[in-house]
């Protein structure tokens, strides 16, 4: 390294450039193996201008995967990553390593292309594609895809609040800001193939319109009752796309009327709405026919041992010979899939609490996570295909412990062979770890374990005093 104008500064130098050179050689952190072939070439390398052209110790590819990982591990704070770091250095023989502190690290974070966190979650959602065959991915010949909502939350700061205000029900200083999400899944590999995010006052029809792009001729949309409406069902027949959806409980549905094509199956003919809804722009409301053949489906769901279930489907598919009846249940009944899905993102990897403190990194780390999730899919299709396995019952909170556990000694593997055999084993180890088949098991949405009897923050901080002893005492006096 030639510097003639500052001489003093050419050790300095060029030791960083040794420590930097060092640092590109080395996976990290231990994921970076097992998930560097769904990255797209070239997509965290560093940029020729702008931000992220410098070269720095928390290049965009080092930020990335430590990033990863702390989603990977739930809770694991900053500090890990640049212990990771150090330790690194420390086995490569450097004397003088990283800073201590965490504030290059989270510096780096915000400097993460929201873009290119986005292009490696497409990324992984194609890949899982490709893992599967194809007769797996196909119902009819069609190419199944569920739609649902989530919310989540987050800090209460400052921030946070003007872009995602907590709910009305909660006191000013005693709520938290309140996200929601529109997802679209891959019914056959459960990936994550495109989100749209907004607040509270954002209802879920016009966050569905964001994803219409996402939509190909040949695909077939299963969703539930909220989203079985005129405008959707429409625009979806227009690009060439089939719906399956449960009616809506406040359209009326008399089997009497319409074609009869068997039993409790009716072709019917719905009529356009009179008024535009406020998201549809106008260009798109013109587009929308008058009327619309629907098939509506009445299905029972029998499980033994419990009373049997009848069910409402709407669908565009009106061939009842091609698409009987049944297979439709059985196919919508597919649906609660995507409510599990839901659960491992949030709970499992622990996504339902987000931790940045503005809403800048908020959306960083949550497309950290389903970048994340869809890593996990990819490895957990990659099995299924390879062992024969179905992928619905291999367990998705098995396969984050057992990549959390595998990838240290991968990434400290002395030969690619050994690194190779230890990814066969992972992979042989998922198609192992299944989920028993639980028909009818039934999981309802309650709590078991009670909360400790601590009162409610029912003011901001600052202002609540805490009645000593308040914990012992009962809500309802007649109840002692």
């Amino acid at each position: 390294m030639d510097t003639p104008f500052f001489p003093d500064w050419r050790a300095r130098l060029s030791s960083f450039g040794k420590r930097a050179q060092f640092l590109r050689q080395l996976p990290l952190p231990h994921v970076e193996i097992l998930f560097s072939k769904i990255v797209p070439p070239g997509l965290l390398s560093q940029a020729d201008e702008g931000e992220n052209s410098r070269e720095r110790l928390y290049s965009v590819r080092c930020t990335f995967w430590g990033f990863l990982w702390q989603v990977l591990n739930p809770g694991a704070p900053c500090r890990e990553v640049v212990r990771q770091l150090q330790a690194l250095f420390c086995s490569g023989g450097f004397a003088v390593g990283i800073d201590e502190g965490t504030s290059a690290y989270c510096q780096a974070r915000k400097r993460l292309p929201l873009e290119t966190l986005e292009r490696a979650r497409n990324a992984a959602a194609a890949h899982a594609q490709t893992l599967l065959p194809e007769d797996r991915q196909l119902w009819h010949g069609w190419r199944p895809k569920v739609v649902d909502g989530t919310t989540l939350s987050m800090p209460d700061t400052a921030q946070n609040q003007s872009t995602y205000p907590q709910s009305r029900s909660q006191k000013p200083g005693c709520g938290f800001p309140l996200l929601k999400m529109v997802g679209l899944f891959s019914l056959s590999t459960g990936a994550l193939l495109g989100c749209a995010k907004g607040n509270k006052n954002r209802a879920e029809l016009p966050l569905f319109y964001r994803l219409r792009e996402l939509f190909q001729p040949g695909d077939l949309l299963v969703a539930d009752r909220g989203f079985a409406t005129y405008i959707v069902m429409a625009l979806l027949e227009l690009i060439g796309v089939a719906c399956l959806f449960r009616l809506h409980q406040k359209r009326p549905h008399d089997m009497r009327k319409g074609i009869r094509l068997g039993k409790n199956d009716r072709l019917m003919i719905w009529s356009r709405p009179p008024e535009k809804p406020a998201y549809l722009p106008k260009t798109l409301w013109r587009l929308v026919p008058d009327e619309l053949a629907v098939r509506v489906v009445r299905v029972q769901a029998s499980i033994p041992g419990f009373r049997t279930q009848i069910i409402t489907l709407v669908t565009t598919l009106s061939d009842a010979e091609a698409y009987p009846a049944a297979e439709l249940g059985l196919l919508y009944l597919r649906r609660w899939n995507i409510e599990l899905w839901w659960r491992h993102i949030k709970t499992s990897m622990g996504m339902e609490v987000l931790r940045c403190k503005t809403p800048a990194m908020v959306h960083r780390e949550l497309e950290m996570y389903l970048t994340g999730y869809n890593f996990i899919r990819c490895l957990m299709a990659e099995a299924a295909a390879l062992h024969g396995q179905p992928l619905e019952r291999i367990s998705f909170k098995g396969a984050v412990d057992t990549v959390r556990q595998y990838s240290p000694l991968i990434s400290q593997a002395p030969s690619r062979r050994k690194q190779n055999r230890l990814i066969e084993d992972l992979l042989r180890i998922l198609a192992l770890d299944l989920v028993p088949k639980r028909p009818g098991r039934r999981e309802p949405r309650a709590v078991k374990r009670r909360p400790k009897p601590y009162p409610l923050l029912a003011k901001p901080r600052k202002v609540f005093k805490e009645i000593r002893h308040q914990s012992s005492y009962r809500k309802n006096p007649a109840d002692k």
